[in-house]
């Protein structure tokens, strides 16, 4: 049975830049964003459990209404808990599936923003979290996005504190822009 790791840490730190470097040195990676933006437009519970929270405009001329759903999302800590009662136990039965498709290699991986909110650390052997400060954070998200910092600001709040989420990591990787990361990751893929 695959070791699995889950890769966590704020908007901007470097997940996905962690992830990619797990992938080429032979780990998957089950990329929770991808595939819960496909979920969404697959499954039918989800689908359905959506139209009743928000009504059929949710998903408008069949397809999903993403802005529709971030404004509910982040309008408030009672909103996200909603939707996420309504898509994160989908995503913990894919990514299940997946682990099962992935069996024969000896590490996974699953990146999550929010791997420890929405309780997937049950769903994992390890946590990694990918550690940037904050400023660092910020610019990041803002170039990526093509964003605005008070909507970047407004993602973070509805995030887990950085250092709440460190001490509940086994590993933390620093992607600062200062210290090197292929190091890390080997160190990493060395201890496990």
């Amino acid at each position: 049975m695959a070791i699995k790791i889950g890769i966590t840490g704020g908007i901007g730190s470097g997940k996905s830049v962690v992830s990619r470097l797990l992938e080429v040195m032979g780990v998957p990676v089950y990329i929770s964003d991808v595939e819960t933006k496909k979920l969404m437009l697959t499954d039918g519970e989800i689908r359905r459990k959506l139209v009743d929270l928000l009504g059929d405009e949710v998903y408008a001329g069949g397809v999903l209404n993403k802005p529709m759903l971030a404004s509910y999302l982040f309008a408030s800590e009672q909103h996200a808990r909603e939707v996420n009662a309504i898509v994160h136990p989908q995503v913990k039965k894919d990514f299940r599936r997946w682990v099962q498709e992935h069996e024969k290699f000896p590490l996974v991986g699953i990146e999550s923003a929010i791997l420890i909110e929405a309780g997937f650390t049950a769903e994992v052997d390890k946590v990694l979290m990918v550690y940037a400060p904050r400023e660092v954070r910020i610019a990041r998200a803002i170039e990526r996005d093509s964003s605005s910092r008070k909507l970047i600001e407004q993602r973070i709040r509805s995030q887990m504190d950085d250092e709440v989420k460190r001490r509940q990591a086994d590993f933390v990787i620093v992607n600062d822009g200062e210290k090197t990361l292929i190091p890390q990751v080997r160190e990493l893929l060395a201890s496990l």
